[in-house]
């Protein structure tokens, strides 16, 4: 005779699971910074990414460099909420240095978005649809601020063709590379780009020559 659980049995597996659901649910928990570090981290290899595919170089074109792709942060109290986001973009025009609507890169995984969190002057983070939520990370992960060492020439990240990080505003540059200064040059010594939520922060850093980026252990001495 074919045998089955009882009512009894059912009623027993069942209270068990639910015992340890509850014991096991509360302790997963997400880190909004984490999260953030990770997308971070995704869109710079991603910035390079593009720098690698779309080689801006034209012998016709004196200012040709000033188009490399590159990762720009930026707060406004109108645009961002006074948050903390970041954009990707190409420059072009008058090369300002600043995305514009033409100049931003479109979404890998929705092509009705662009890459940025809202920008001044640009791209308002309430009210436009085409915004990447994500990328407004005040908004989206809670961070408070984000910093970067000397070594990146400011809150921006450019890559060439070959992948190499430059460090500063290639926009203000008159030489695509220069031996030194933090305007344009070729990125001498590790970038790291700091995330805080007020309590904790989290280190990414960006390496010379090749552009290896990774986030740093705690101590904020080795790649995890």
């Amino acid at each position: 005779m074919k045998k089955a659980f009882t009512m009894i049995e059912l009623v027993f597996v069942i209270v068990v699971v639910g015992i340890l659901a509850a014991a096991i649910i509360p302790n997963i928990k997400t880190n909004p910074l984490q999260e953030a570090a990770i997308q971070l981290l995704s869109d710079i290899r991603y910035t390079q990414h593009l720098a690698m595919i779309d080689d801006k170089y034209d012998s016709g074109d004196a200012l040709w460099y000033k188009r490399r792709w590159q990762l720009l942060f930026g707060t406004s109290t109108a645009y961002t909420n006074g948050f903390e986001a970041y954009s990707i973009f190409s420059d072009s025009g008058a090369f300002s240095g600043n995305p514009g609507i033409s100049e931003l890169a479109k979404n890998p995984q929705s092509h009705d978005k662009l890459m940025t969190g809202g920008y001044a002057g640009v791209i308002y983070y309430k009210t436009d649809s085409r915004v990447t939520k994500k990328m407004n990370l005040g908004a989206s992960f809670g961070v408070t601020s984000v910093t970067a060492t000397n070594t990146c020439g400011g809150k921006r990240v450019a890559f060439d063709y070959l992948g190499r990080p430059l460090a500063g505003d290639i926009s203000n540059d008159s030489a695509p590379y220069i031996s030194s200064g933090t305007i344009s040059s070729l990125l001498r010594e590790n970038c790291d780009i700091t995330l805080s939520d007020g309590t904790d922060n989290i280190k990414i850093r960006i390496t010379p020559e090749t552009g290896f980026a990774c986030i740093l252990n705690t101590a904020g001495t080795d790649c995890i």
